[in-house]
């Protein structure tokens, strides 16, 4: 008895020791037994090992599983390679019936096949010109027919019906038809101003298509008006009258190249477009020529007014009026009847001296408008060539778009050098040759008087 009561304290003990800190609370305990401890240490070393068999157990199970599922994955792996080795079979199989077929198919389809070569390349030919044809306005259908056939046949899989081919053949013959009419109907019209309106316009054949006063285009699928007509009259006229017209003849203005030549006319420049070419000497000159053709319009109707004074002073000469140069050379006569002939000469010489500045102003003026203007035209030549050799030594010469700004300026100030300098110089001999005309008349009437005045008083003083 004594020797198991040594054991189990020996026991407690090397409990305690292992415990460490857990042993003081334990023997803190005066309510638990050396047997209390030693029953659920037991109970503890039961429990473990209950739990460590419940874990080799679920560790067995689940070894089972994971060789289960590897099974199963390897079965799978095998139908699939099986599978695969019978979908590569039947491929080739496949592949080698299709050749067959195809060598058939061609066999049979013989001068078909050329055929239907040429109807493609016929379809996808229409599709392409019939899609920029202003008859696609009306029929716009036909481009996607003629893009499904063309696209049918050129995939060798199936050929085409009758009544396509049959389509095909009246879509032809209605281009070739609609070629030679002219038709009106409403259609949609983009405006210059961005809106839409609905027109009634006249097609003439494949070549123009006009509404009221304008040219239109196609362009994108749509119709739209030209960003600019043509600036002769006549051919934006033609195009009402085309409207109007409900039979007969009408003249108009056809472009046969459907709209190469309608692009020449709307790119020519207008005057306006000319000038603003010119350029500031451009400018210049046109300014220098407006003042000048203002002063010989004024001189053109003072010495008229002038003119008419002098001749009506010429047919009375007995009545002295001084509203003219003649009448106040007269005066001047009669104011100095008494003189010397000498003197009278002199008298009368400095009243027609007197009277020829009025007359002769402003003709040098003209005279050196139309001397300058030519020059100044030569000047824009040559500003315009140096623009153009800048252009070339910047850009070279693959763009000739590039140098016709400073070729235009080059020429255009040279032509309206010459426009203004050649109406200068006819205006100038005008006004100077009526000009000279009114002094002639002044000297003629003052050498007469002199003459008249010599031959009664024969050089003596009256």
């Amino acid at each position: 008895m004594t020797t198991i009561k040594t054991h189990k304290l020996l026991l407690a003990a090397a409990f305690s020791l292992a415990l460490g800190g857990m042993a003081q609370p334990v023997m803190a305990q005066d309510a638990m037994s050396m047997d209390q401890l030693l029953r659920k240490v037991e109970q503890g070393r039961v429990q473990d090992n209950r739990e460590a068999r419940a874990r080799e157990q679920a560790f067995k199970e689940a070894k089972n599983d994971q060789q289960r599922l590897l099974n199963e994955a390897e079965a799978q792996k095998k139908r699939e390679e099986d599978r695969s080795q019978r979908l590569e079979t039947t491929a080739a199989e496949n592949k080698q019936q299709l050749k067959e077929l195809e060598a058939q198919l061609t066999v049979r389809l013989g001068s078909l096949k050329e055929l239907f070569g040429v109807m493609q390349q016929v379809a996808g030919d229409s599709r392409t010109r019939f899609e920029g044809s202003i008859t696609n306005v009306e029929f716009g259908e036909r481009v996607q027919f003629l893009e499904n056939l063309a696209k049918k046949i050129g995939g060798s899989t199936q050929l085409p019906s009758l009544d396509e081919i049959d389509r095909l053949w009246f879509e032809l013959h209605r281009e070739m038809t609609e070629s030679g009419r002219v038709k009106t109907f409403t259609a949609p019209v983009n405006m210059n101003s961005g809106s839409q309106e609905q027109l009634q316009v006249a097609r003439v054949g494949v070549f123009n298509i006009v509404a009221d006063g304008k040219y239109l285009e196609y362009k994108n699928g749509g119709l739209k008006e030209l960003p600019r007509q043509p600036e002769q009259g006549r051919f934006i006229s033609s195009t009402g009258d085309l409207l109007s017209a409900n039979s007969g003849m009408v003249r108009f203005g056809l472009d046969p190249t459907a709209g190469g030549v309608l692009s020449t006319l709307v790119a020519v420049p207008n005057l306006i477009e000319r000038v603003q070419q010119g350029g500031l000497v451009g400018y210049l000159i046109l300014a220098l020529g407006a003042i000048g053709l203002l002063i010989s319009l004024e001189r053109m109707v003072v010495l008229g007014i002038a003119s008419s004074k002098v001749n009506s002073q010429l047919k009375n000469t007995s009545q002295v009026n001084t509203n003219n140069a003649l009448g106040r050379v007269l005066s001047v006569y009669e104011d100095n009847k008494g003189v010397e002939t000498d003197t009278l000469e002199l008298k009368l010489s400095e009243a027609i001296f007197k009277e020829t500045p009025a007359l002769n102003r402003a003709l040098l003026f003209i005279k050196i408008i139309s001397v300058i203007a030519p020059l100044m035209g030569l000047l824009g030549t040559v500003t315009g060539m140096i623009n153009t050799f800048q252009a070339i030594t910047l850009y070279g010469t693959g763009d000739p778009k590039l140098m016709a700004g400073g070729i235009s300026q080059a020429l255009v100030t040279t032509v309206l050098g010459l426009v203004v300098a050649i109406p200068m110089v006819l205006l100038h001999t005008l006004v100077s040759g009526r000009s000279k005309r009114i002094v002639q008349v002044l000297q003629e009437q003052s050498a007469g008087l002199i003459a008249e005045h010599a031959e009664k008083t024969g050089g003596r003083t009256l």
